[in-house]
């Protein structure tokens, strides 16, 4: 298992040198290759990542080591990899640069998305491989740190047109989250060896002849692992061996090899022992550092030549263990004060200048009793590590902090603060544990209100029902005597968790709740937007939508001024947008939406663009451009992903509900169980109300009315105002006027509330359902005329082919024919399938010849995929290669591959003719 020849391959791993030659040829010809090497301890994967470096001439090697210790320093291993390239870090784009400067601490400035580091990181490396082609490799990345280990997750996805190779070195069998990143990824598993290999293997380290049955055992009891082979043998004779060595041992390979280490270690001197201490607990291989410690723990030189002569550490320019587990070993087998001992020491050679957090995070490991000056010191840590946009990092520093605090008023606090950073950084279980921790203490009355906020927030994002309700009102109950400002935000949460509760009988209801904000000390002189929002819905869900829509109208007014003058308008997105939509108000939704995407994509903010871009998707569906809604949710998706967020399913059945999907029914029935399940009472009225679209699109007219009704059966918002109209049609259609009527009265009340084009469109179209002669010819004619001044061009489409029918029915065939033909055009260009095949019947029988034509659902050429398209049409709006990638998350160069086939499917040769091209398909 050597590495001094690579060229020769490895024992027994063809197939592995295979792939990994493959990695590097595909590297220096431009094409970014991602490998993951999956593996228990010991099987062999860092033999191969060394073959991976020693085939890999004419390469720039970096490198990073997962270290245990440090998985709670924010970009640490992201830091390894990348300190040899930040020479080049003046020729990425100024966003990306500040970014990771900050992330690195080089700079001083706001928090940077992580993601936006990670664009820097796939620029920085970018950059570099124009000079000489890369070769990352990641050993023990199931150890990196969870900021690290995210990023170099998003820069490996997005690899396409780099001479860049990225691989990972994983261990399986472990508890370790950050190896959860690299799931998806291409990826080897690294067995044992065969029998053949591993007996080859055995009989070339083992003095003498080794007896074949004792052999045999030794293999089957290593399962193949090569570090097993030659460590649990090492310095036994083959007598020794025959006498029992190497007996059944149920416990895992990895606690074997490393017993069998700690067995070498302890045989060291004490010096020597401590040295290698020293060496496992300083995780970046600082030779110079280790020296300034090895003076401070009195160890004399000699030490170091009796580690590296058992074989376990190489003294260089940088510190190498022979393996992980030498470290593993060395450092959980050390005597505890001992290690204290060496983590002083460690944090007295450590520049507190340069690595100040690193110094107090050593020091924190040395301390044994409470020490108030220490938490200070690990707070600050914290608030730079949260400066950085290293969050979990902030938690593990305030959690160190509060366990080290001997005041218990000033730990609760820091348990607080840990709280709220572990819940920031997606740690719920850990944020109540240390919420549980602050409780201990005793708490004053702002420190319960918010506690008890907090809980309920972590609830409410691990089940949007009714769940958290209780908790969300009893906080906003308690924070209205000590914050009124806190106090306001927590009935709004509570509002909106009402409203995802719906219909489930077990929640309160949305009335109630909005009752229960009335109590809500007042808002802010002058007020905010979120203070208006509140007040709006309060009113609209206590008082009715007569009395609030006003209110809720100038709340919506001042979130959109707020995105305009650049404040930070999208915490409360997700009911602005509903609140838009029970005002049918296409034109928020658009404004919204279109700064939420162009924020999030400034900022790099991948934890909110998913749902900007699902908002922004449902948006064109409305607008009748499938298409690009279809690339919006492809980007929502590949970054949920990348991210381990829940992806957002609205948008794409609202998508499949329009288009006509024949899978549509068997998904959105699914999802309407599961929401049953797990508590959300608003996606079972979403789900009748899409079931009702897509239905009414077939024209199975009886299944829309009867899903059309269980929408109907309680108000949630943004989705009950659309099913009236849905039901109107349906049960019109049906035969069954008086379901009809009713729903048309309640639509009118909603509508009359709205006073948009888009609302009394559609509802002049549903009166004109239910009208005879000239009235119903003035009501489809109205309801055109307003819709064409609204962005929903789907009920345009629909108003037009619903007056087409009436008119055939009225035997004016010639003046149907003008609008089912412009129906048909319409819907047939959108992708909605069904619709557009309802036209079609019914301009055959008018007497209409069509031609049909495939529909292309992607509203571009349909050759091109999700992301050519989308590239194509920023291009096309005149975006630079490096706009288009810093908006879309990738490489310029991979925007320019893409361009390059996208030219070709389009048979385009410059960018000024896109814009046609596209038009055109």
């Amino acid at each position: 298992m050597a590495s001094s020849a690579p060229r020769r391959g490895l024992r027994g791993r063809r197939g592995e040198c295979g792939a990994l030659d493959q990695v590097i040829a595909g590297a220096r010809t431009g094409q970014g290759q991602v490998l993951v090497l999956r593996g228990e301890a010991g099987v062999g994967k860092s033999a191969l990542v060394e073959y991976l470096v020693g085939s890999a001439a004419g390469c720039q090697i970096l490198r990073a080591v997962g270290v245990e210790s440090e998985m709670e320093l924010a970009f640490a291993g992201l830091h390894q990899l990348c300190v040899p390239l930040m020479g080049n870090l003046d020729r990425i784009p100024g966003p990306q640069r500040d970014a990771l400067s900050v992330a690195f601490g080089l700079s001083a400035g706001s928090a940077p998305d992580r993601f936006l580091v990670g664009l820097a990181v796939l620029s920085l490396l970018a950059e570099a491989a124009e000079e000489q082609p890369i070769v990352c490799v990641v050993d023990d990345a199931q150890w990196l740190d969870q900021v690290s280990a995210q990023t170099l997750a998003f820069v490996a996805r997005r690899l396409l047109a780099e001479r860049v190779a990225l691989v990972f070195a994983v261990r399986v069998s472990t508890s370790a989250a950050a190896g959860e990143h690299f799931g998806g990824l291409r990826e080897i598993v690294v067995r044992g060896l065969h029998d053949d290999d591993a007996r080859a293997l055995l009989e070339s380290v083992v003095p003498g002849r080794l007896d074949e049955h004792v052999r045999d055992r030794i293999v089957s009891e290593t399962r193949g692992n090569p570090l097993a082979l030659l460590e649990l043998t090492r310095g036994l004779s083959a007598a020794e061996l025959a006498g029992g060595f190497g007996r059944p041992d149920a416990r895992p390979l990895a606690s074997q090899i490393e017993e069998s280490y700690l067995r070498r270690i302890g045989a060291l001197p004490a010096a020597a022992q401590r040295l290698l201490l020293a060496a496992a607990a300083e995780p970046v291989g600082d030779a110079p550092l280790l020296r300034r410690v090895a003076e401070r723990l009195d160890i004399a030189p000699d030490a170091a030549a009796a580690v590296e002569a058992a074989g376990l550490v190489e003294f260089g320019t940088r510190v190498r263990f022979r393996h992980p587990l030498v470290r593993s070993a060395a450092y959980r087998g050390a005597d505890p004060t001992v290690r204290r001992d060496v983590h002083r020491a460690l944090a007295e050679a450590t520049d507190s200048v340069c690595d100040s957090d690193r110094q107090a995070w050593h020091r924190a490991h040395a301390a044994v009793d409470p020490d108030e000056a220490l938490a200070q010191e690990l707070e600050r840590s914290a608030g730079r590590a949260q400066a950085r946009g290293g969050i979990a990092a902030a938690a593990a520093f305030l959690r160190r902090a509060t366990e080290l605090t001997p005041d218990s008023e000033r730990r609760a606090t820091r348990a607080a603060a840990a709280a709220q950073a572990a819940f920031a950084s997606g740690s719920p279980d850990t944020a109540l544990e240390l919420l549980a921790v602050a409780q201990l203490s005793g708490l004053d009355d702002v420190q319960h209100a918010r506690q008890t906020w907090l809980r309920a927030q972590i609830v409410f994002a691990r089940r949007r029902g009714g769940e958290a309700l209780p908790l969300l009102l009893d906080a906003a109950g308690r924070l209205a005597r000590v914050d009124g400002a806190q106090a306001r935000e927590a009935y709004l949460d509570a509002i909106g968790s009402a409203v995802f509760a719906g219909r489930l009988p077990e929640h309160v209801d949305v009335r109630e709740v909005a009752e229960a904000a009335r109590t809500a000390p007042p808002g802010a002189q002058p007020p905010r937007p979120s203070d208006l929002l509140l007040d709006g819905l309060v009113t609209w869900f206590a008082d009715g939508r007569v009395e609030g829509a006003p209110l809720l109208r100038a709340a919506l007014g001042a979130f959109k001024r707020a995105a305009e003058d650049g404040d930070d308008a999208m915490r409360w997105l997700w009911l602005t947008w509903l609140a838009a939509g029970d005002l049918w108000d296409d034109e928020t939704w658009h404004e919204l939406t279109t700064h939420a995407v162009r924020s999030a994509r400034d900022t790099g903010a991948l934890n909110f663009l998913p749902l900007a871009l699902g908002y922004r998707a449902a948006m064109y569906v409305h607008a009748g451009d499938f298409g690009l809604a279809a690339m919006l949710i492809g980007e929502a998706d590949s970054i949920v992903e990348v991210t381990g967020h829940s992806p957002m399913a609205y948008p794409a059945l609202l998508l499949m509900a329009w288009s006509g999907d024949p899978r549509a029914e068997t998904v959105i029935q699914n999802g309407i169980g599961e929401a049953s399940s797990w508590g959300e009472g608003r996606a079972i009225g979403l789900g009748h109300y899409l079931l009702t679209v897509l239905y009414n699109g077939f024209g199975q007219y009886q299944n829309a009315l009867t899903h059309g009704e269980q929408a109907m059966e309680y108000e949630d918002m943004s989705v009950v105002g659309f099913a009236f109209a849905e039901v109107v049609e349906s049960a019109a259609r049906s035969g069954v006027p008086e379901a009809a009527v009713v729903a048309l009265r309640r639509l009118e009340e909603r509508t009359g509330a709205s006073g948009t084009d888009w609302a009394l469109g559609v509802l002049a179209r549903s009166r004109a359902l239910l009208a005879d002669g000239a009235a119903a010819d003035r009501l489809y004619r109205e309801a055109i005329e307003r819709l064409e001044r609204s962005r929903i061009a789907v009920q345009l489409a629909r108003t037009h082919l619903l007056y087409g029918e009436w008119l055939r029915r009225e035997n004016r065939r010639v003046d149907a024919r003008e609008h089912l033909r412009t129906a048909h055009e319409m819907l047939q260009g959108f992708g909605a399938v069904a619709f557009a095949e309802r036209a079609r019947r019914e301009l055959l029988a008018t007497g209409e010849t069509l031609r049909s034509r495939p529909v292309d659902v992607g509203g571009v050429a349909e050759a091109l995929t999700a992301q050519e398209g989308q590239i194509a049409r920023l291009a096309a709006d005149g975006m630079t290669n490096s706009e288009i990638g810093a908006a879309l998350f990738i490489s310029p160069r991979t925007v320019e591959w893409h361009l390059s086939k996208v030219f070709t499917k389009l048979d385009v040769k410059s960018r000024n003719k896109l814009r046609a091209a596209l038009s055109d398909v």
